[in-house]
């Protein structure tokens, strides 16, 4: 037989080999388990010991020789019952726990969730999380057109636009750009606010219940809030933006 159908149980390799052996020898002296097993004979002493305790096999003395013997195969049920109350104690166990853990969880609903995104391909991993989130919906921005334009590949751009009309995503931009102004897109509305006044640096967008902030410049950044009060309150600001940017309108 296959010493790894035993391991499949869940017997070592070791205990598998010395316990398959015994098994076919019978009551034995260390030596010819050891050698049947092909397990150094110190080490087997130590796998039977831990046999033993498992109720696997058992010793005896034969003319003042230490015997040992495999217990009947329908022990190896054994094996199940010691599984099972171990995972009972962990459970246990677990169950202590848990207030403890849950008291350290930043996930919880009654704290931000904060996510960061570290390189060009971080960003635009953040990017495409967005659009896979949400559809049916509108999202607020505030960005830098030439920022953008450096960053983003026209082919990227061209993508994303698609998939936001797909999902019917509209859009409601501030912008500033150093020359011209943002031709127009269908389902956005946008307005573009001096530069020099208002030097806008990072990508900002609001969703649902995330703020999304991308740094587009030196360091390649993105970093992503989920929080309903931070969002309400990044979204009021951009809706005050909004109401000041019209005077800006050409």
């Amino acid at each position: 037989m296959d010493y790894r159908e035993l391991v499949n149980l869940g017997l070592s390799e070791k205990e598998a080999k010395v316990y398959l052996a015994a098994l076919e020898l019978g009551k034995s002296p260390v030596s010819p388990i050891a050698q049947k097993a092909q397990v150094n004979r110190a080490t087997t002493y130590v796998i039977i010991e831990g046999l033993m305790q498992k109720g696997l096999m058992t010793v005896s003395e034969e003319e003042k020789i230490q015997c040992f013997a495999a217990e009947s195969p329908d022990k190896l049920g054994l094996l199940f019952r010691e599984r099972e109350m171990a995972i009972a104690r962990q459970r246990e166990y677990l169950e202590k726990l848990l207030p403890q853990l849950r008291s350290l969880d930043n996930t919880s609903k009654d704290k931000p969730v904060v996510k960061y995104y570290s390189g060009r391909s971080g960003v635009i991993a953040m990017v495409e999380s967005l659009l896979d989130d949400i559809k049916d919906t509108t999202v607020k921005m505030a960005f830098s057109v030439d920022a953008v334009e450096n960053f983003f590949t026209p082919e990227e751009s061209s993508r994303w636009r698609k998939k936001r009309l797909q999902k019917n995503i509209t859009t409601k931009v501030i912008y500033t750009m150093k020359k011209g102004k943002l031709s127009e897109v269908e389902k956005s509305r946008d307005r573009k606010v001096p530069l020099e006044k208002y030097p806008i640096k990072s990508d900002i967008a609001i969703y649902g219940d995330k703020v999304r902030i991308a740094s587009l410049g030196g360091r390649l950044m993105g970093i992503v809030i989920e929080d309903r009060e931070i969002a309400d309150t990044f979204r009021a600001i951009l809706d005050l933006a909004w109401e000041g940017a019209e005077k800006y309108r050409e």
